[in-house]
């Protein structure tokens, strides 16, 4: 196992998974960030350098105090040869089974291996898979082969809202209560904590009502990824939220962010709101949660 540090390192590790997208856009999307500043004070492992076959993203282990907290102790992941990477994510001090923990892969070939290790550690595994979605720009910049045969849609479909009562903005960490009340993968105090993490280390956006209080919204994880996205229940159906990621996706866009997103298969209306923007990726969004017995 080596630890990359420095820029120079992480740099190359960036321009390598590059290569490898869109199978490696999470690790990519993650080492991205590092590059910018690393807000999540995160560290890159690989099984050798500089050909490495394996690379794990992961928090530093003073970061990851509370064995309950499978949003802080989360785990990306890219292989090269995922039959083959068993041994490298089975080290202690490359994935700590010991704890409850998150690990996120654009590759649903890791699922063998994960649940071995799972098995191998007495532990449960639980495998989420959602649409991963790239901003068209991202991926005519970076994955121009997913773009072949693509049918857009154009962005003069969304609908046009009330400019008066409605402002654009950004929320603080005041606001993670009402993110975390919303987010299918919250409702909790570990999470809550997470949000409050997301919403220090990076832009959020946001539209304002009437009140001036939030009532739509979107953010950015660890990865880079867009994410958390919702509308209050009083103000869903006027098309808000298509509003808040095309606000979101210009600015990220702008900085020169890479721009992706995942969405549960069976919520049909944020699909509809992604696809002005965005190009599907089917599949490569990945998530195992895994809980020691």
């Amino acid at each position: 196992m080596i630890h990359l540090q420095g820029p120079q390192m992480l740099k190359m590790l960036e321009k390598s998974l590059r290569n490898s997208l869109p199978e490696a856009l999470k690790v990519y999307g993650t080492v991205f960030h590092m590059n910018q500043g690393n807000p999540f004070n995160l560290k890159a492992l690989v099984d050798k350098w500089p050909d490495f076959e394996t690379v794990v993203i992961r928090p530093q282990e003073q970061e990851m105090t509370d064995d309950l907290d499978h949003y802080t102790n989360t785990y990306q992941v890219y292989s090269k040869n995922p039959k083959k990477c068993q041994q490298f994510l089975g080290l202690p001090e490359v994935i700590n089974w010991k704890q409850h923990l998150q690990i996120q892969s654009s590759q649903p070939s890791l699922d063998t291996v994960i649940e071995n290790l799972g098995a191998i550690n007495s532990g449960k595994v639980k495998q989420t898979q959602n649409i991963l979605y790239v901003s068209i720009k991202t991926a005519k910049e970076l994955i121009p082969s997913i773009m072949d045969g693509k049918d857009l849609l154009k962005l003069d479909k969304m609908k046009s809202i009330n400019q008066e009562m409605f402002k654009y903005s950004s929320l603080d960490v005041t606001h993670a209560a009402l993110v975390n009340k919303f987010w299918l993968f919250g409702g909790n105090e570990k999470s809550h904590r997470f949000i409050e993490h997301c919403l220090r280390a990076f832009p959020s956006f946001c539209l304002l009502g009437a009140e001036g209080t939030p009532v739509c919204w979107s953010l950015m994880d660890q990865t880079g990824e867009t994410r958390m996205a919702a509308t209050v229940p009083e103000y869903r159906n006027q098309g808000l939220v298509a509003h808040v990621l095309y606000n979101q996706v210009q600015a990220l866009e702008k900085l020169g962010f890479p721009v992706y997103a995942h969405v549960d298969k069976t919520n049909h209306f944020m699909q509809r709101a992604n696809r002005n923007l965005s190009i599907p990726v089917p599949g490569l969004w990945n998530q195992w949660n895994y809980v020691p017995l």
